[in-house]
């Protein structure tokens, strides 16, 4: 709005040409949204212990017995100071904004509707894992439609570490987007057990993607690193540092010993927009690197039920998703989380190094 209504007075006040800058609306959607999520919290916090919206915990994780009742549904702290925090910092006019905003209010939504059941039925079972998909392949299918539906983007795959080697996967991208954006949202779900665990890396992905995302919208920068280019869609380098404000404001209250859970309505709503994200910065396989710690946890889990079924009862770890393997060897949750955001960090960092190593 501030871009949108001020800018244009900067021919007469050169004070406001300081709008045009993306460096440094990216900076003031940040803490915008930061200090909302802060301010926000305790109120939200309250009002849902007042309704009630408790999480139900598993019997099979004994150590957390004591978080039962904490509220949950905390991403729509998220989703809120994101949402104003853009309204506020980005160009309304940007089509690439709206178009990630809608698949993180779209995944955002169906985490919702999940989150909603589970508070009205028995032991924590919302709706069932077919109207689940079937909500996250809708809203992915929608958005893939208007990104392919542009001509600037290219349904090439471009392979890391090598600056030749790129597949035209054709017709065949939009399912691939499709997986892409299901399966990070799906993979931060899975990840989301313990206080803080899944908004770490989603922060430190964030933060890796915003700076593809910025070098994706400047003709200069894509050319010297060999990234391709796309007009346009630097601006959502506002949604991004949004995101990362938003994500270390719900941090401040989901930081162990947690206040607030997330819930669906936050770990679907992030991983869907991480993995769109990916797809709007066309570094598909470089999120797998800098989410490779979903995807560690997302392995855990297929595989375990694969060798479960296979052996007929045997198991690879004790328990799954991986976090909670750790955990009943006895490892401390302070611990696990730590050291997990210690392994995001080196894979954020490893995800950037393939802007030179190719």
């Amino acid at each position: 709005m501030f871009y949108n209504l001020l800018t244009p007075l900067a021919a007469e006040w050169t004070v406001f040409n300081v709008f045009r800058y993306l460096s440094f609306r990216s900076m003031a959607a940040l803490i915008t949204a930061l200090v909302i999520s802060i301010l926000v919290g305790p109120r939200f916090i309250a009002w849902l212990r007042r309704l009630k919206c408790g999480q139900y915990i598993h019997e099979d994780v004994a150590a957390h017995a004591s978080k039962a009742g904490t509220p949950t549904m905390g991403g729509l702290i998220m989703i809120f100071s994101l949402s104003v925090s853009l309204l506020l910092w980005a160009d309304l006019t940007s089509i690439y904004v709206w178009q990630t905003f809608f698949v993180c209010a779209g995944f955002g939504l169906v985490g919702l509707w999940d989150d909603l059941s589970k508070l009205h039925r028995h032991k924590n079972r919302g709706i069932s894992a077919k109207a689940k998909f079937s909500g996250q392949i809708l809203v992915a299918l929608v958005a893939m439609w208007f990104l392919m539906d542009n001509p600037a983007y290219s349904s090439k795959l471009f392979i890391p570490f090598f600056k030749d080697w790129t597949f035209d996967l054709g017709w065949l991208y939009l399912p691939f987007g499709v997986f892409v954006m299901v399966a990070s949202s799906n993979a931060v779900n899975l990840t989301d057990g313990l206080d803080g665990l899944a908004i770490g890396p989603s922060i430190v992905a964030a933060l890796v993607m915003s700076i593809f995302i910025y070098i994706t919208g400047n003709v200069r920068f894509a050319d010297y690193l060999l990234v391709p280019y796309m007009p346009g869609v630097g601006e959502v380098t506002v949604f991004c540092a949004a995101f990362i404000g938003a994500g270390l404001g719900f941090l401040w209250f989901n930081a162990y010993p947690a206040q607030i859970f997330m819930g669906d309505v936050g770990s679907l709503s992030i991983g869907g927009v991480l993995g769109y994200l990916a797809l709007l910065a066309k570094q598909e396989l470089v999120f797998g690197v800098v989410g490779g710690l979903f995807v560690a946890e997302t392995l855990s889990v297929i595989l375990q039920v694969g060798y479960f079924r296979w052996t007929g009862g045997k198991r690879i770890f004790r328990m799954a998703p991986l976090h909670h393997h750790f955990e009943l060897k006895g490892v401390p949750e302070s611990k696990i989380i730590i050291r997990f955001w210690i392994t995001s960090i080196l894979l954020g960092l490893l995800a950037l190094s393939v802007l030179k190593l190719r």
